[in-house]
């Protein structure tokens, strides 16, 4: 049985984010900063509820007489009471016997073309366990990427605004931006499995490497983006923040319309169709704050039953980074035509090159681990390069004209040039007589 360190990991970073933000909140609280302080605990309790939320969700104990371990939840306790759960269970699996099993089959990567099923028995102990992986994977994205990407945003724009960094404000900086990698992480590991559900995945730490850089990259620049952008032109920043968030938030939305398929009825039936609804729109709100900030490995799909695109589209992959870094390009254009003294010592030029320069590590690495270390790469019916390929011909072909116009604009030059030779003919004849002319005429 697999040592559940995700959980462990999980709640780690849960407990020292929280605790942080609210040591944090209290230094300015004493320093007469009351936006800043209800800022950082709105960013802080928030994503707490919600992850309380999705933990009781996904364990449905709304449906179970279990009122202590609500109680527990409704007191911000929930991710405690679950790791204590999850490594009892863990540390008692095996020592009395379990009354039936279950029989999963998973069938293995194709080697030479061929890919076996293999069977495995599954006792409830070890289910239990995957359930409680599952629910702390979620609730990691979570906090993310409603708690932690917003929270770093903060702090890193009041350094930016009173020129300090104290040690308290670093630490806590250095624990959201781990916390939203973290969740990036999981993000990716939860759409390989969901996607490739009947293989038996296994995450090599190669690949584990390439997503912790690859995600370190883009969501640093991001939030350097952002926070530099809103401190100069701060009228600006909540347009843009909308645009971002609304444009992904109604986005699945416009696709489920466009299908005309029948409202979702099977996600929970325990809920009703208002409820069903709520829930929807949460998981979409989840979609546009990770969009926000990164790419979403996992994309939401409504008219689908698990509610996940299983295709691998690389066009939208290439399109989304085009325009994040067009649009990270324009933010930066504009911080340095509007920077104000507060940058007076800072090369504005350089600046601008890291962070262009450190988003494309950051698609360097992503390529590299669809490229070369993604766990399923056999499973996909083209590779990474072949899709950035068919992408770029596809957006050549866009561009380019029509062979009929090009065909016509050449027509109309060459018309244009045998009536320039006809007229400069012409011209040249009535200056020097017409010889043909003479000729008659003396005959």
């Amino acid at each position: 049985m697999k040592f559940p360190g995700s959980v462990l990991v999980s709640l780690s970073l849960f407990v020292a984010e929280t605790a942080a933000a609210l040591c944090l909140s209290g230094s300015y609280r004493a320093a007469g900063d009351r936006m800043w302080q209800w800022l950082t605990l709105l960013f802080a309790l928030l994503p707490c509820a919600l992850v309380q939320l999705s933990l009781v969700f996904i364990h449905r104990d709304v449906s179970r007489d279990r009122p202590l371990v609500l109680l527990l939840h409704l007191l911000q306790l929930g991710p405690l009471v679950r790791c204590v759960e999850v490594f009892y269970i863990y540390f008692h699996a095996g020592r009395v016997e379990e009354p039936y099993v279950s029989i999963t089959k998973k069938r293995q990567m194709p080697k030479d073309g061929y890919s076996e099923e293999i069977e495995k028995e599954v006792g409830q102990a070890e289910g239990k366990l995957c359930t409680h992986r599952s629910a702390f994977s979620r609730a990691s994205v979570i906090q993310a990427f409603l708690g932690s990407a917003p929270q770093l945003t903060l702090q890193l724009y009041i350094c930016v605004l009173q020129q300090e960094i104290t040690a308290a404000r670093s630490i806590f900086m250095v624990l959201s931006l781990l916390s939203i990698v973290y969740g990036a992480l999981r993000c990716n590991i939860l759409a390989i499995k969901i996607k490739y559900d009947d293989y038996d995945v296994s995450v090599k730490p190669a690949a584990y490497l390439c997503i912790f850089m690859w995600r370190s990259f883009e969501i640093a620049t991001r939030v350097t983006v952002l926070v530099l952008f809103s401190s100069v032109l701060q009228i600006w920043t909540l347009p843009v923040v909308l645009v971002n968030f609304f444009g992904f938030f109604f986005y699945p939305w416009i696709l489920f319309w466009q299908s005309k398929s029948p409202f979702p009825e099977n996600i929970e039936k325990a809920l009703s169709r208002v409820g069903t609804t709520i829930v929807l729109c949460l998981l979409t709100f989840l979609y546009a704050g990770i969009n926000m900030f990164c790419w979403s490995a996992v994309q939401v799909k409504l008219n689908d039953p698990d509610l996940i695109n299983k295709s691998q589209n690389w066009y939208r992959l290439t399109v989304y980074y085009m325009l994040r870094f067009i649009e990270n390009a324009f933010l930066l254009l504009m911080w340095y035509i509007y920077k104000t003294d507060i940058y007076l010592y800072v090369c504005a030029p350089l600046l601008v090159l890291q962070l262009l320069i450190g988003y494309c590590m950051a698609v360097l690495f992503m390529l590299v681990f669809y490229q070369f270390c993604h766990p399923c790469k056999k499973l996909f019916s083209s590779s990474i390069s072949e899709g950035l390929l068919s992408c770029f011909k596809f957006l050549c072909f866009i561009c380019k004209p029509p062979k009929s116009t090009v065909l016509m604009d050449k027509a109309e030059v060459k018309s244009e040039n045998t009536d320039e030779a006809r007229s400069s003919s012409k011209t040249i004849d009535s200056q020097n007589g017409n010889p043909h002319q003479s000729v008659s005429s003396n005959a």
